[in-house]
C-alpha cells in the first residue's frame, strides 16, 4: 500500500547518515511570523448560506488546528482570515458593470443608514473562524461604497487612474470603515484586528469593469485615507490596525513599474520622513508594515530570488516589515499551464509552496496569504466548488494546494521565528534553496518547538540529514500525490538523520515541546 511505504521512510535503523546534510542554527534568526491565511472573496457568501454541516466541514478544513483520531491534522490551521467588506455592486445588479459572481453587498444604504442583515454568508464564516480560534481577522475593501464613488460604481469604468471616491467623501469613507468594524463587534461579537482600505491601487489595468470591484489610487490619496482612518480609529478608542497598500507587484513597492511615479516608490514614500506629502510612519494604527502581492514576480524562476532580495534590502533600509498578502496563479505562471482549469494535484501545490518558501526566506515575509479560500474552475482557490450535472447544490472538495499551505500554517504558528538553514559547509542562506530540487526552511515556535519544512520539487527521492536542532523527538507530516497523503502524519523519527524525501512532496518535521 502506498501509505505503508511512506510510513517506512522513517523506520530505518541504519547507523549510516545520508551524504547530504543541512544545518539549522537557532542562534541565527530572521523575521517573526505573524500568520498564514486566505480570503473569503466571492465564494463564502454562498458557502456561508449552505446547510450547517457543509459550513462546518469547510470551516474545519480551513481553520482547525486539531488532530483527528489517527493523529492527522483536521485542517490547515489558517491563522488569519480576510473578510471582503462589500461596496454595494450586488444591490445595483446588472447596472453595476460587474460580473454577478464577483459582486458584493454593502452594509450602507443610500440614505446613510446601515442594514446589518447584509453579507450574512461571509459573516457566518467570520464567526466560524472565531469559533475555531483563528488568531487574526482582517477586513479589506476593493472599492468604497458605491454611494461615495465618483462614477456611482464599484468599478473604475470610465475614469482615470485616481481613487474612485468623491472629494468630499474621504471623511465619510473613514467613518464607514470604523462603523463596519464596530457593527460586526456589536452584531456578531467579531473583532477585526486589521483593516485594509485599498487593494492593488497601482495596477496598470486601471480596474475597468466588468470583472470585479476595484479602483486605482495614487500614493497621495492612500496616505490621505490612512491619516483620516487613523484619526477616526483613535477618536473612537479602537485598536484595529491599518494595512497598506496591498500593492499588485513588488516592483511598484520599490520603484516605478509600468504606471507613473504617483503610484510607485511606495516604501520610500510611506516610510521616509522626507516624503512629507505621503509619510504615514508616525500613525499609531498603521505601523511600519507594507502589504503587497507577489503576482508577476514568480516567473521566470531565476528572477524570484532577485526580486525578493531587492525588496527585503529596501524594506530593511527603511525599517519596514512585510506581508505577502495575496497571490494566486496567473497567466504568466506558464510552468503549470497558467491559471485556467482547477488542479487538485501536486503540480500547483508544489509551485505555490516554492512561492511561499521564496517569500519567507528571501523577502523575510512575516505573513503569507493566498487569494481565495474557495474557487471555481481556475487555480485561485484552496478548495474547489462545482456542481455535478443534475445536482441541486454545489460540491466543495479540498486539494493538495490547501494542504501544501497547511504544511506551513498548521505548524508555524504566530510568534514563530525563522531560523537559519544552510547546506553543511556553506554559510550562504541560499544554499538551502534549489527551486527545482530541495528547499528547506526552519522555525522556532513561541512554545519552543522547532519546525522544518522540506520541499522536494524534483522527480527523484532525496535522502538528507538535518543537524543543529536538539529535541526529544519529532513528528513528520507529508503532502504528496500518494493516495491519502494530504498533510498526513507519516512517522515519528527520533532524530533528523537519514530522512527520505519522496519525489514531488512537501514534508514538515515538528519537534516535541521542550
Amino acid at each position: 500500500m502506498p501509505i505503508a511505504v511512506s510510513l517506512l521512510l522513517f523506520a530505518s535503523c541504519s547507523t549510516r547518515k545520508a551524504e547530504l546534510t543541512y544545518v539549522a542554527d537557532p542562534s541565527k534568526t530572521y523575521q517573526t511570523i505573524d500568520n498564514f491565511g486566505a480570503s473569503d472573496a466571492w465564494s463564502m457568501w454562498t458557502v456561508g448560506e449552505m446547510p450547517q454541516p457543509t459550513q462546518e466541514r469547510v470551516a474545519r478544513l480551513l481553520f482547525s488546528s486539531a488532530d483527528d483520531a489517527e493523529g492527522n491534522p483536521e485542517g490547515a490551521g489558517l491563522s488569519i482570515w480576510r473578510y471582503n467588506i462589500g461596496a454595494g455592486s450586488t444591490e445595483q445588479g446588472d447596472s453595476s458593470y460587474i460580473n454577478r459572481g464577483t459582486r458584493t453587498e454593502c452594509f450602507l444604504n443610500e440614505d446613510g443608514t446601515y442594514n446589518w442583515d447584509k453579507q450574512l454568508g461571509q459573516r457566518n464564516f467570520l464567526k466560524l473562524a472565531k469559533k475555531y480560534g483563528v488568531p487574526y481577522l482582517l477586513g479589506f475593501l476593493n472599492s468604497p461604497p458605491v454611494y461615495y464613488t465618483k462614477n456611482g460604481l464599484a468599478t473604475n469604468t470610465g475614469r482615470d487612474g485616481t481613487f474612485n471616491l468623491q472629494e468630499d467623501r474621504y471623511d465619510d469613507f473613514a467613518r464607514f470603515m470604523a462603523d463596519v468594524v464596530q457593527g460586526l463587534e456589536k452584531h456578531d461579537s467579531v473583532t477585526l484586528d486589521y483593516i485594509s482600505p485599498v487593494n492593488e491601487p497601482d495596477g496598470h489595468w486601471n480596474w475597468q469593469g466588468p470583472k470585479q470591484e476595484g479602483t486605482p489610487a495614487t500614493k497621495y490619496e492612500i496616505a490621505r485615507i490612512a491619516r483620516l482612518l487613523d484619526k477616526e480609529l483613535a477618536a473612537r478608542g479602537m485598536n484595529t490596525k491599518v494595512t497598506i497598500p496591498e500593492s499588485s507587484d513588488y516592483r511598484a513597492m520599490m520603484r516605478t513599474h509600468i504606471t507613473g511615479p504617483e503610484r510607485g516608490y511606495q516604501i520610500q514614500s510611506y516610510f521616509s520622513p522626507d516624503s512629507t506629502e505621503t509619510y504615514v510612519g508616525d500613525l499609531k494604527s498603521v505601523g511600519r508594515l507594507m502589504a503587497g502581492h507577489s503576482y508577476w514576480t514568480n516567473t521566470p524562476v531565476d528572477s524570484m530570488r532577485m526580486f525578493r532580495e531587492q525588496l527585503r534590502d529596501l524594506l530593511k533600509k527603511y525599517g519596514v516589515d512585510f506581508w505577502q498578502s495575496e497571490v494566486c496563479i496567473m497567466g504568466n505562471d506558464e510552468e503549470i499551464g497558467g491559471g485556467g482549469g482547477y488542479d487538485r494535484t501536486m503540480k500547483t501545490a508544489l509551485y505555490v509552496a516554492r512561492m511561499i518558501h521564496h517569500d519567507l526566506v528571501f523577502a523575510d515575509a512575516r505573513s503569507w496569504q493566498w487569494w481565495r479560500a474557495i474557487g471555481g474552475d481556475y487555480k485561485d482557490g484552496l478548495m474547489f466548488q462545482y456542481r455535478e450535472p443534475g445536482a441541486q447544490t454545489d460540491t466543495i472538495v479540498d486539494s493538495r494546494l490547501l494542504w501544501s499551505l497547511g504544511n506551513y500554517s498548521r505548524f508555524v504558528r504566530p510568534g514563530a521565528v525563522r531560523i537559519d538553514v544552510t547546506k553543511a559547509g556553506s554559510k550562504d542562506a541560499a544554499s538551502a534553496t534549489d527551486p527545482y530540487g530541495l528547499m528547506l526552511s526552519a522555525y522556532r515556535n513561541a512554545d519552543g518547538s522547532f519546525v522544518v519544512v522540506a520541499i522536494n520539487y524534483s522527480e527523484k527521492e532525496e535522502e538528507i540529514n538535518i543537524d543543529g536542532l536538539k529535541a526529544k523527538g519529532w513528528k513528520a507530516y507529508r503532502t504528496s500525490d500518494v493516495n491519502g497523503e494530504m498533510l498526513r502524519k507519516v512517522g515519528n523519527p527520533s532524530k533528523l538523520d537519514d530522512l527520505k524525501l519522496p519525489p514531488r512532496s512537501i514534508t514538515t518535521f515538528v519537534s516535541e515541546k521542550p
